[in-house]
């Protein structure tokens, strides 16, 4: 026997919650449901679709509710960050960005080595031939992670919000926006790392989009 709280634990592919049950049915294994009180292998293959075609259909309500409300908090200048994988920055009150002093001489090196011409490649080996861990503890870290952090926005005080969106509740796979959704931009958000001239210096020198003098002042 297995005990979920609802069938909604399962998945959210009703394709593959009919198939996974039917799977169970066969080999004899029961399915019960501790909110509905439903034991599922006792229903008829009609009932048992129609079930996971609700759960599919309120998956897919929750998620746009959830995109909706970060869309506003977005268009209000609000985002939450995984602040445990931000080089540089900590939480403060109000989920404001503030300055680890450590961590932001860090980032300052990488943008003072990239600029004395040092390629992603070999500032990560300078960084490991330096003992300087990642903000994880690891000792090392990926090329994509420093042309990554080259080309944020955060380290100068901005913020461009929604550069990637989940299109397929299903998948839940992120993709890159390019024009397919909303973006918003704040400028001066909070206290940089990199001063502005460096800073688009260095996206000059990357060829990348420089937010500043493409987005709304």
């Amino acid at each position: 026997m297995i005990i979920v709280k609802s069938m909604s634990r399962l998945g959210r592919d009703a394709l593959e919650l009919i198939k996974r049950i039917r799977e169970w049915k066969a080999l004899g294994i029961i399915l019960y449901l501790e909110i509905e009180g439903i034991n599922v292998m006792a229903l008829d293959n009609f009932t048992i679709d129609i079930l996971a075609a609700l759960v599919q259909a309120e998956s897919e309500n929750r998620s746009e509710a959830i995109k909706f409300g970060i869309r506003q908090s977005m268009s209000a200048g609000k985002v939450k960050l995984n602040y445990s994988q931000f080089l540089g920055y900590t939480k403060g009150a109000d989920d404001n960005l503030v300055v680890v002093p450590e961590e932001a001489e860090i980032v300052r090196k990488i943008f003072e080595l990239y600029l004395r011409g040092y390629g992603c490649r070999k500032i990560k080996r300078w960084l490991e031939e330096h003992g300087i861990k990642t903000v994880t503890g690891k000792t090392e870290r990926s090329t994509s992670t420093i042309d990554g952090m080259l080309s944020s926005e955060k380290y100068v005080g901005d913020m461009l919000l929604q550069k990637a969106f989940t299109p397929d509740v299903l998948s839940g796979r992120q993709v890159k926006n390019e024009g397919q959704r909303a973006m918003w931009f704040v400028r001066n958000n909070h206290e940089p790392i990199i001063d502005r001239k460096t800073w688009e210096r260095v996206q000059e020198i990357k060829g990348s989009v420089v937010y500043a003098e493409l987005l709304p002042k």
